[in-house]
């Protein structure tokens, strides 16, 4: 391997034309310089420059080698520099979260990026398994969780909390059980986990899903509440994806007297370094949670 040094006082000497120039600039002696230049045509078996009294002219080989490695030696200039860096707002941010909680969150952090365009939001909806997954394998920076990691690697943080709502058409008055056994299911990905948290402390009747007829699914969070206000059943779902559909007068929500609520976990890999654009936006979401 090329010795750096070397290559360094090589491309000095080519854009100063002198070799006492080159060495003031290196803080060198001029018998280093030449030596650094004796050096490299031993290693590279061929004369790099031919020298003219005080001046000198490139070989041909000369000039290839100033070519190659003029980037080389402004990477290794810069190297160090590049390393140090760590800014606070540049820079990709890798994100995934469950479908309620994005919906929430994803919209705050795009305004956010507004106010710092170089910083790049990367966000992705999921599900538990897959985010933890992703963190584990370090595809992702930050992921929002809703239940615990069985994985060694991702570390979480208790950030929040989100309670899960009852939804029914607008025309329910009462979220009684006569009323959900006549609309019917609307199930989703959690549904069957969302639904028996809420109904088994609040219905003494309730003991399995399968009581309700199954009267429409969608995997996708945004439309879940649909078939909801067509009238076509009920469903059970976080707060958040409650609240972001767009017409709330034509459902209506219930929390029901025996609340239940979600744990939102913070998760990253334990043993990365985070950097600081990572943690300027952790510091967004957990701000912003903890107020909503």
């Amino acid at each position: 391997m090329i010795n750096p040094v070397w290559l360094r006082s090589f491309c000095t000497l080519v854009e100063t034309g002198h070799f006492t120039h080159t060495a003031e600039k290196l803080f060198m002696t001029q018998s280093g310089v030449s030596q650094h230049i004796r050096k490299l045509e031993q290693y590279l078996d061929q004369p790099l420059i031919t020298r003219h009294g005080k001046k000198f002219t490139l070989t041909n080989a000369g000039e290839r080698l100033y070519s190659e490695a003029n980037t080389i030696v402004q990477s290794l200039a810069d190297l160090d520099k590049r390393i140090s860096e760590d800014p606070s707002y540049e820079g990709v941010v890798r994100l995934a979260s469950p479908g309620s909680v994005g919906l929430k969150l994803y919209p705050q952090l795009l305004a956010f990026q507004q106010q710092h365009p170089d910083l790049i939001i990367d966000y992705r909806f999921a599900p538990n398994h897959e985010i933890e997954k992703m963190i584990a394998e370090q595809q992702i920076d930050v992921g929002l969780m809703t239940s615990l990691a069985g994985k060694g690697e991702v570390k979480l943080n208790h950030i929040g909390s989100e309670d899960l709502l009852l939804v029914t058409p607008a025309h329910i008055t009462t979220a009684s059980w006569e009323n959900l056994l006549k609309l019917g299911f609307i199930n989703h990905p959690d549904g069957i986990y969302h639904a028996s948290q809420l109904l088994s402390v609040n219905f003494p009747e309730f003991q399995h899903i399968e009581q309700f007829k199954q009267s429409g699914f969608s995997n996708q969070i945004s439309l879940i509440v649909e078939p909801v206000k067509l009238g076509l059943g009920f469903t059970v779902l976080p707060r958040y994806a409650v609240e972001a559909f767009h017409q709330q007068e034509e459902i209506k929500t219930f929390s029901l007297t025996h609340q239940v609520s979600e744990k939102i976990y913070l998760g990253t890999h334990a043993n990365k370094f985070v950097p600081n654009r990572v943690n300027t936006v952790i510091e967004q979401i957990k701000a912003y949670l903890a107020t909503h």
